[in-house]
Order: C-alpha cells, then structure tokens, then sequence
C-alpha cells in the first residue's frame, strides 16, 4: 500500500509541474509577445531605434531564461526563435518595414506555438 501511496506522490508531483510549466510559459510568452506588439508599433511610426530597444529588451528577457527553457523545451524551437528575434533586429536595423513586419509576425507565431505545445489539452495528450 505504501507504494501506491508514494507512485500517487510522485505523479501528483509531475502533474503540478506541469501545471506550474504551463502557467509560466504563459505569462513569460505572453510578455514576450507584448514587447513585439509595442516594437511594430514603434516601427509604424518611424521611430526605429525604440523599436530596436524593445525587441533587443524581449530577446533579453528570453536569453535571461535561457537553462530554463533549454530544460523544459525542444532544443528546435528554442533555435528557431533564436533565429528569428537575429533576422527581425537586422530588419529593424535596415528599416526595412515590410520585411520587418513580417519576420517579427512570424517570431510572435512561434512564441504562441511554443505556448500552445506545453497546454495541457487532449490533442497535446494524444
């Protein structure tokens, strides 16, 4: 009976884990996402450098979280959108608005797939 006991501990455990996991990628993903948002909005306007400093605050923020992620993530996502936050700073360096645009919606993409993976729903399950 006792190792029913601890096996029911041990997944109790794991499924609190998980839950935690999900809440925070949430929040973190969610803030990340923000910053982008404000940054094209930024570069709408013209003011490029201020878009440059929120999108180099969000890769920030994402490299500040760096062991985290590379334990709880896949390595391919967590390259992916290091690649990508590289490609949107070189457009936001050019002042290239339309590729700009695009690279930075695809790098807000990637961070709300990346959320969506770690959910705890039936289709991640199955």
């Amino acid at each position: 009976m006792k190792r029913l006991w601890i096996a029911i501990a041990i997944l109790l455990a794991i499924f609190s884990a998980s839950i935690w996991n999900a809440r925070f990628l949430a929040g973190f993903l969610s803030d990340l996402n923000e910053l982008l948002v404000q940054a094209e909005t930024s570069a709408e306007s013209g003011r490029w450098e201020e878009a440059l400093q929120l999108t180099s605050q969000a890769q920030e923020r994402w490299k500040s979280h760096d062991a985290y992620l590379h334990t709880v993530l896949r390595h391919a996502d967590l390259d992916q959108v290091d690649t990508s936050f590289g490609e949107v700073q070189e457009f936001l360096q050019c002042q290239e608005q339309g590729e700009y645009s695009a690279s930075n919606a695809k790098l807000m993409t990637q961070l709300m797939l990346i959320w969506e993976a770690e959910q705890l729903t039936l289709q991640n399950i199955l």
